[in-house]
């Protein structure tokens, strides 16, 4: 789920995943990981999340979350 959701925010950015990850910080090895389904450390989804503005949750879940107030 999670890569779905970064290949898809990169898209609507039209930005390629390797030069994001260089730009992060993120060796372009870690990029081969995250397609095999693994995810991302917490200060590397941190990054991530403030690059496009979106929730963790959205980054790993595929959508927002929301608490039910009873």
């Amino acid at each position: 789920m999670f890569w779905d959701q970064f290949i898809q925010l990169c898209n609507e950015r039209d930005i390629k995943p390797n030069p994001l990850a260089k730009e992060l910080g993120i060796s372009s090895g870690i990029l081969t990981r995250w397609k095999s389904g693994s995810l991302p450390n917490t200060d590397t989804l941190i990054k991530i999340s403030n690059y496009f503005n979106v929730s963790i949750d959205y980054l790993i879940y595929g959508e927002k979350l929301s608490i039910e107030m009873q």
